[in-house]
């Protein structure tokens, strides 16, 4: 069997026909689309036509997905899919087995089958980019919610009044762009000038305002690992995302939960936290296995 794996991002679509054990046979990237979700599916659409001998379809995507009927309830970066019953519209321009789920939820389906949680039967994944996704393992399978939302951490919302305006809310403080935004604040610049890149860069030259930055940040996360940890119990939380690949970034995590736990005069359970085994290529890795998982359904 070879499946059609498309991870589709906020500004890339990444694509591979991969072979049932994970094998990638070809793999490449287009933009994706801002016009809308007819371009959408004409964009893959066009994918599928150079590989005509794939058995099927797996999407990986942003928002919340309700993978059983194909249907995209909010489209996360992609707001154009809010409401869409992608699948079956999908479907039409190609006519083979198509399954969809969340970017963050392949992700865990990724480490559960194959990566940093596939010993354990409870774990959690977290993935670190414009936003926070979030997926949950629970007795080794993906547990997805009454309402296909579960895991979705980027929610929590961090002020205590009901006047809150959503604006401070984790996935927007502890978003890559979030680090971004306190170095360029820390620096005096454009914050559209700093990517991750230089902030990280700025940490191993050793250089205080991006130390500082790197502080509060990861002291910001590790709160909410604390959090995970007491509510869901999990044996392990995988972190990944772009800036999961600098060591230096889940070593202050775990810096920060260490103070915590010392800290709390309750006995709580200590998260284990590690690196996620797959980087780049885990929406595709865990499409596949959502794909083949409702196969065999």
């Amino acid at each position: 069997m070879e499946v059609l794996a498309v991870d589709i991002g906020g500004t890339w679509i990444k694509y591979a026909r991969m072979k049932q054990d994970g094998t990638v046979l070809t793999r490449g990237t287009v933009k994706t689309p801002e016009s809308g979700r007819e371009e959408l599916i004409e964009t893959i659409g066009r994918i599928y036509d150079g590989m005509p001998e794939v058995d099927g379809i797996a999407i990986s995507m942003p928002g919340i997905i309700d993978s059983e009927r194909g249907y995209c309830a909010m489209g996360g970066a992609l707001r154009y899919n809010d409401g869409f019953y992608m699948r079956q519209n999908l479907h039409q321009r190609c006519p083979v087995r198509i399954s969809m789920e969340n970017d963050a939820k392949c992700a865990a389906m990724a480490e559960a089958a194959a990566g940093s949680l596939r010993d354990v039967e409870d774990g959690f994944v977290l993935i670190f980019g414009t936003m926070i996704g979030g997926g949950f393992i629970r007795n080794g399978k993906l547990h997805r919610g009454r309402h296909f939302s579960a895991g979705e951490v980027s929610y929590i919302n961090l002020k205590e009044d009901n006047a809150a305006d959503f604006d401070d809310i984790w996935g927007k403080r502890c978003g890559t762009p979030g680090l971004c935004r306190l170095y360029a604040k820390e620096k005096n610049l454009n914050p559209e000038e700093v990517d991750g890149i230089m902030v990280f860069e700025g940490v191993s030259a050793g250089e205080p305002e991006a130390l500082k930055c790197l502080q509060e940040f990861t002291r910001g996360i590790a709160t909410q690992i604390f959090n995970i940890q007491t509510v869901l119990d999990p044996e392990r939380i995988a972190i990944g995302g772009g800036i999961s690949a600098q060591p230096v970034f889940i070593e202050y995590i775990k810096n920060h939960l260490e103070i915590l736990y010392q800290k709390c005069p309750y006995y709580v359970p200590r998260a284990e936290v590690v690196e996620c085994r797959f980087h780049n290529d885990a929406n595709l890795v865990g499409a596949l296995h959502c794909f083949l998982e409702s196969a065999r359904a």
